[in-house]
């Protein structure tokens, strides 16, 4: 059921919803993994890594935000809870002990990308449906490729 009433079809609104959700989840889990690698990093460049992590953190903070908001606006509810999240990430889990700061930057690239690959393939399936959703999605993207590269060039 459905309190607010959105202008999309019954059909785009279920591909938005869909695309929309994933994202939620996939960027409040980034921002979990983000902050325990933050929390528990050693090595020579700890203080450069950890700068960086606080920065995904608050992108995919930022942005999970403002998915969840879009997924209500087109009468969607969005579901961030820890069970959802934990039952359908994308991202790989991490080490719960203290992580070397070499292992850091891998883990983030790995989830980085993980991530990257799913929204690109979010960004093509709301093209015709919901080009609203899809240009949250491409900015959201943009930044996302954006920290990729910069955990890419820590392994360099």
């Amino acid at each position: 059921m459905s309190v607010v009433k959105s202008t999309l079809s019954e059909d785009d609104r279920k591909v938005v919803g869909d695309a929309l959700q994933g994202a939620l989840v996939d960027l409040v889990d980034l921002s979990l993994v983000a902050k325990q690698v933050h929390w528990n990093i050693i090595g020579p460049r700890f203080r450069s890594v950890h700068l960086q992590l606080d920065d995904v953190v608050d992108t995919a903070r930022a942005y999970a935000d403002t998915v969840a908001e879009r997924a209500s606006a087109v009468g969607v509810s969005p579901d961030g809870r820890a069970e959802t999240v934990a039952k359908t990430s994308g991202i790989d889990t991490v080490q719960d002990s203290w992580i070397k700061d070499a292992e850091v930057v891998r883990v983030m690239v790995d989830a980085l990308g993980a991530v990257i690959a799913r929204m690109r393939e979010r960004i093509r399936t709301t093209d015709e449906p919901d080009p609203v959703t899809q240009d949250i999605l491409i900015g959201l993207t943009a930044d996302l490729e954006k920290h990729h590269w910069m955990f890419q060039a820590e392994s360099g």
